[in-house]
């Protein structure tokens, strides 16, 4: 005897070997044996043989008319014979019986199942929205075939493009738009980028980059809702005696700090360093401090920026020349012959500002020499920097110690042996890049007398104002690091903490509130320590232990370091876009990471340009090298080279600096597009660019 019986949502057939009261164990075409719950049993027969009988019964049932099945069945429970016998003949066959079984447990939009064999019609309104369903569904696969084999052409559908960046990097998975990309990469056998780039779907490189950070991270576009700028309703008194000067480069647009010198050659020399003032304006929780702490950073990247706060904002309270600007000055006290810090205050005041000075225009002019000779050198250079000569040979001159003082405490110099490099796009003139500009890529030596002056002068601000909110149990928000011991990274906190890396006891990011979130509200807190000293830590807009600045804290870290590398990222795009306009094919570099147990890196001498290489066999770390370069992927970033000379000996331990690990070569870039996802339930997985 014969069964045909369900078994985890299937009807399978086969030969009864024995049969208890409640149970048979059944022999399948196959051989294999299972035990059958006799519930589960639903028709008994002698022949065919099952296969046959399920075969026939299949052919069959995919003729039957599910209106007309749905309309002839009992408005009660009923079973599968019971429809048999209504729809085919009175005495229905076993093919027909089974027909009717596969036709009714198939179509769970007419045919709800109540049992084993057992079936229950759905409402009329319900088969309705089902069919409705069906259909919907049957109209959605047709579009993505025809989306699909437009792709397969290289023509990319409109709606495709529309949500390029969603389908690549936070895809809906049941999307028709993502199915569509990934039946065409199937039926191509091509990599999804590389597939969707051939379609045109992807504009260039540039546009990829830069569109698709928009997507991660400024989803409702760049523009900020119209804001005025609020009136610092302090009556300031104005810094007599000063002459405030800023130093920056010259596309800064947020100058954000000055500094100002008094009483040369009066035995005490007073330092100024003047912090623009946003904070006596723009109020916690207010609509502007909303804004600012939605983006916690301006973002820079070659050519063009993204603010912190609009442009009209920053005006109001950048430090421009020609006028007294707001400021948060801390002056500090030393003795002109010793350098010996002799005490610090912090004042609210109006600052003239009488130059913005720019490295561009002086790093070439203002040297040692011009700072240091006793005999004023022919004169040279802007006239606003002629004027602060003495000031700026001052302040050189203390730079230089507070260095060395850091160091000591540091226990080893810090060296600067690669430059800052700086990136001009021709006829740019501050619109958004197209990607196709001519890029020049210049230097500005790390320790420059200029750049020395500026970051001595902020580390003392930033140390200072760190440890004094400290003392006055004001909370802010610090970087530390605990030592210099390899792996031990720089964090952020809310207490003062030594910086091992600066050589400070404490350092609390306070001069650039125009820019960085993070040192606008430090600026809140130190505003309430200068007007309320002891009491400060009562009326300090952020109290001890605030969660708040807990969440600020963990905000910023996030988009700090997501704008950082996208920083770094563009200005790898544009490096290799110099490579290509230059036609370089060939480049010094220095061996930075050898291949033991992973990529062998190289740093190019004269540009920003880290890339793996082969060839480099058993050379050490240090050594320069010649190498040939590969073919350039601007969507991947990736550039790899060959070595093809060994140039010389490998450079002393000081020639490859602190954080020569710290700049990673660009990979293969990471898509979430999966081939492997069939209906869209699958998890994401990572996929190369093939390009």
């Amino acid at each position: 005897m014969f069964v045909l019986f369900e078994e985890a949502g299937k009807y399978l057939g086969g030969r009864v070997l024995s049969e208890a009261e409640s149970s048979a164990q059944v022999e399948l075409e196959t051989g294999k044996r299972v035990k059958v719950k006799g519930a589960n049993i639903v028709l008994r027969f002698d022949k065919p043989a099952p296969a046959e009988l399920i075969a026939e019964a299949r052919t069959l049932a995919a003729t039957v008319d599910l209106d007309l099945a749905w309309e002839f069945a009992p408005a009660d429970e009923f079973g599968f014979a019971d429809l048999a016998a209504d729809y085919f003949t009175a005495k229905p066959s076993l093919v027909q019986q089974a027909a009717a079984l596969f036709a009714l447990f198939e179509a769970p939009h007419y045919f709800r199942r109540a049992g084993k064999g057992r079936f229950r019609k759905a409402p009329a309104e319900i088969v309705q929205q089902a069919l409705a369903a069906i259909e919907k569904k049957k109209a959605i696969q047709a579009q993505i075939a025809e989306w699909s084999a437009e792709l397969a052409a290289g023509r990319c559908p409109a709606p495709i493009r529309e949500q390029l960046y969603k389908i690549l990097f936070k895809p809906d998975k049941n999307a028709p738009e993502y199915k569509a990309v990934v039946e065409a990469a199937r039926a191509s056998q091509r990599a999804p980028l590389d597939l969707l780039e051939a379609s045109g779907a992807i504009d260039s490189p540039y546009q990829f980059h830069w569109k698709r950070f928009l997507f991660e991270n400024f989803p409702k576009g760049t523009g900020f809702p119209a804001l005025a700028a609020p009136a610092i309703a302090d009556e300031l008194p104005r810094a007599e005696g000063v002459q405030a000067f800023s130093i920056d480069d010259s596309q800064t647009t947020e100058i954000d700090d000055a500094l100002s010198v008094q009483g040369l050659g009066s035995g005490t020399v007073t330092v100024g360093v003047h912090i623009a003032a946003p904070g006596l304006a723009i109020a916690p929780d207010s609509p502007l401090d909303q804004v600012a702490r939605n983006r916690m950073s301006t973002v820079y990247m070659p050519g063009h920026k993204i603010t912190m706060l609009p442009d009209d904002i920053v005006q109001t309270y950048t430090l421009l020349e020609g006028g007294d600007r707001p400021a948060v000055s801390l002056y500090a006290r030393f003795n002109e012959a010793t350098l010996d810090l002799l005490g610090t205050e912090t004042k609210l005041e109006r600052v003239p500002i009488v130059a913005n000075l720019r490295h561009d225009q002086l790093d070439g002019v203002i040297d040692e020499t011009w700072l240091d000779s006793a005999a004023a050198p022919t004169q040279q250079g802007p006239e606003a920097a002629w004027r602060l000569r003495e000031p700026l040979s001052f302040l050189y001159r203390l730079a230089r110690h507070l260095k060395l003082g850091r160091e000591a405490v540091r226990g080893k110099p810090e060296t600067f042996n690669r430059p800052d490099y700086n990136f001009r796009l021709l006829g740019n003139e501050g619109a958004e890049p197209t990607g196709n500009e001519q890029v020049q890529i210049g230097t500005r030596r790390r320790g420059a007398p200029l750049d020395l002056i500026v970051s001595e002068a902020m580390i003392l601000a930033n140390s200072s104002w760190g440890g004094w909110l400290g003392d006055l149990g004001v909370p802010a928000l610090y970087r530390s690091q605990a030592s210099l011991a390899p792996g031990i990274k720089v964090r952020m906190g809310t207490k003062p903490l030594p910086h091992a890396g600066l050589g400070v006891k404490s350092y609390a990011w306070s001069t650039s509130p125009l820019r960085r979130y993070t040192d606008l509200v430090n600026q809140w807190q130190i505003i309430a320590a200068a007007r309320h000293g002891k009491t400060a830590a009562l009326a300090a807009p952020f109290k001890p232990k605030d969660a708040s600045l807990f969440s600020i804290l963990s905000g910023f870290d996030a988009a700090y370091g997501t704008y950082n590398a996208y920083q770094a990222g563009m200005e790898r795009f544009w490096t290799l876009k110099y490579l290509q306009q230059q036609d370089i094919q060939e480049l010094d570099a220095t061996l930075i990471k050898d291949g033991g147990g992973g990529e062998t890196l190289v740093r190019a001498d004269t540009l920003p340009l880290v890339l793996p290489v082969l060839g480099a066999q058993g050379l050490p770390r240090g050594s320069r090298v010649r190498v040939r370069l590969g073919d350039i992927d601007e969507i991947a970033l990736a550039v790899n080279g060959t070595v093809i000379e060994r140039l010389g000996a490998a450079a002393t331990p000081e020639a490859t600096d602190e954080g020569d690990d710290d700049e990673p070569a660009a990979g293969p870039l990471s898509i979430a597009v999966d081939l492997a996802d069939g209906d869209g339930a699958d998890a994401p997985a990572a996929e190369p660019s093939a390009a």
